[in-house]
């Protein structure tokens, strides 16, 4: 009998449900989440209080974010679009630059794949990476350390500039 006189008087806390295609009975664990928007935000988390004459809505927490300059991060889209465009209309060929595109893209993929393979090696990836440490400490002494090798490379990367450019 006390635990009925106990179990009337208290309250439940029970988090809303959505109404959708999914078993009604089964209540979710977190509420839904609000939608996104890149203005002012409001932040509303609803609980219902059930007692024994009925159900209450309660607003248990509301947070409002706005930023002081909301112009600056927007990004025209169409603008955008009109530069890419206009640099797609103005380039002589088009089949050349698709070419190299996609060749950039299966050699990323190839190149993932063999990366994997050599990780997948029990001892070979501390390996490589010994190894690169190595040549890194190699590249910095030789090219880095001393003024006259960073004039060296400089000039080195000019020339490999010049070659690729077809300057040369």
């Amino acid at each position: 009998m006390a635990m009925t006189v106990a179990a009337s008087s208290s309250v439940a806390v029970m988090i809303p449900r959505v109404s959708s295609t999914q078993c009604s009975t089964v209540p979710y664990l977190l509420p839904p989440l609000p939608p996104r928007s890149f203005g002012r935000s409001s932040f509303t988390v609803p609980l219902k209080l059930v007692s024994g004459n009925g159900l209450q809505k309660v607003e248990l927490m509301k947070t409002r974010a706005s930023s002081s300059d909301e112009t600056s991060t927007s990004i025209d889209t169409n603008e955008l679009f009109n530069d890419l465009k206009e640099k797609w209309d103005g380039l002589e060929n088009k089949t050349t630059v698709v070419i190299y595109g996609g060749g950039a893209i299966v050699a990323v993929w190839l190149s993932s794949i063999l990366v994997g393979a050599i990780n997948s090696v029990p001892l070979l990836p501390k390996v490589m990476e010994l190894v690169g440490l190595g040549y890194t400490g190699w590249f910095v002494y030789r090219y880095l350390l001393f003024k006259s090798s960073r004039k060296e490379l400089a000039e080195d990367i000019d020339s490999l500039k010049k070659k690729i450019a077809g300057t040369e």
